[in-house]
C-alpha cells in the first residue's frame, strides 16, 4: 500500500475516516481527531491520514499535536505532495524559505483541472486575465505582441484573452492536466511542462528554445505559490528580450509584511517588496494597480497588477 494514497486500503480505517469527516463538518474537530487517531492505529503508514489528522488537531486548538502529525506526513512522504512543509511554516514550526514543494503544486492543480474554469471564473468571479489585459492595453495600445510566454498558463484563460493580438504564444505549466485543458482551447502555438521553482537550465523552458526570445512574459496568479521570487525573476530576465515587458498579478499583503503566508497556504506580497525585487533584477515598474482578484470565502480578495520592463 502506498503511503501517498488518499484511501487507507483498510475498510475499518476508511469508515472511521468518513465519520471523522462528518464530525469535522459539524464543527467537532476534537472528536474528529480522536477518530482519525483510531484509524491511524490500523494504518500507521498512511500519509494522507496523518495530514487529515493534522488539520483536525489544528482546528481543535492542539497546535503541537498538529505539528507532530505533519512531521509524520513528511517522514512518510518526503516529496511532500500534501504540502505539509508549507503548513509547518504557517504554524511557525519550519523555516520560511518561500519555496513550496513542486509535487504538491502539481498535484493540487492536476486535481483541480476539470473544474478549474467553472469554479474560478463562474463561482469566484476571477477576472485577472481581463484586468491585466486592460492594463497592458493602456500602455502598448493596439501594438501587436510578437512573442508571448505565458508562465503558469493553467487552462489558458489569459492566453485565450490575449491570443488575437499575439503572433506567437507559448504556455507553460507544472500540471499536465491543466496543460491538457489549455490544449483544448487551441489558442497556443506551443505548450510545455515547466517547473518555475527550478533554475533556468532545469526548468524546462529552454529545451531547444532560445533565451531572450519573448517580447512579453505573463504570470497570472503565479506569485501566489512563490514566497521567494528569485526563481521566477531569474527565469523572466532570461526569457525577455531587451525592452520586453513582464506582466503579472499577486495577492496584496497590505501592511502585514513583505511576504505573508496565509491560511490558504498562498503567498501575498506587499507593493514595496515587489518594486524592490523587480529593481534588483533590473526590471522597471511601468504601472501597478490595486484590484479585486476574486472572491475568497465569500469576501473580495485584494490583489495587485504589475507591468514591468526590461531595459533596452
Amino acid at each position: 500500500m502506498s503511503s501517498n494514497q488518499l484511501s487507507s486500503g483498510n475498510l475499518i480505517a476508511d469508515r472511521r475516516t468518513e465519520y471523522a469527516h462528518m464530525l469535522a463538518t459539524e464543527g467537532d474537530h476534537a472528536a474528529a481527531a480522536d477518530l482519525m487517531r483510531q484509524a491511524l492505529e490500523l494504518v500507521p503508514d498512511w500519509a494522507a491520514g496523518w495530514f487529515r489528522l493534522a488539520d483536525y488537531e489544528e482546528k481543535s486548538g492542539r497546535k503541537e499535536a498538529a505539528v507532530e502529525a505533519l512531521r509524520k506526513v513528511l517522514g512518510l512522504n518526503p516529496e511532500d505532495i500534501f504540502g505539509a512543509s508549507l503548513k509547518l511554516t504557517f504554524l511557525g514550526s519550519a523555516p520560511a524559505d518561500g519555496q513550496p514543494p513542486s509535487q504538491h503544486v502539481e498535484r493540487l492543480f492536476d486535481d483541480y483541472a476539470d473544474r478549474f474554469d467553472v469554479s474560478l471564473v463562474d463561482k469566484l468571479g476571477y477576472n485577472v486575465p481581463e484586468t491585466l489585459t486592460a492594463l497592458l492595453e493602456e500602455h502598448i495600445g493596439e501594438a501587436r505582441i510578437a512573442h508571448l510566454v505565458d508562465l503558469g498558463c493553467g487552462t489558458g484563460l489569459f492566453g485565450a484573452r490575449i491570443r488575437a493580438r499575439t503572433d506567437y504564444l507559448e504556455g507553460y505549466d507544472l500540471s499536465t492536466n491543466m496543460l491538457a485543458k489549455a490544449a483544448d482551447k487551441h489558442v497556443y502555438d506551443h505548450l510545455g511542462q515547466a517547473d518555475l521553482f527550478l533554475p533556468p537550465e532545469t526548468s524546462g523552458l529552454f529545451d531547444a528554445k532560445a533565451t531572450h526570445r519573448a517580447t512579453l512574459v505573463s504570470a497570472t496568479d503565479v506569485f501566489l505559490y512563490l514566497g521567494n521570487l528569485d526563481s521566477i525573476l531569474v527565469l523572466v530576465t532570461e526569457l525577455l528580450s531587451p525592452g520586453g515587458i513582464f506582466a503579472f498579478s499577486t495577492e496584496d499583503a497590505g501592511d502585514n509584511g513583505d511576504v505573508v503566508l496565509r491560511p490558504s497556504l498562498r503567498y501575498a506580497h506587499s507593493r514595496d517588496y515587489i518594486r524592490r525585487r523587480c529593481a534588483e533584477f533590473g526590471l522597471t515598474v511601468l504601472a501597478d494597480r490595486e484590484t479585486i482578484i476574486r472572491n475568497d470565502g465569500g469576501k473580495p480578495l485584494s490583489g495587485m497588477l504589475f507591468l514591468t520592463r526590461k531595459p533596452a
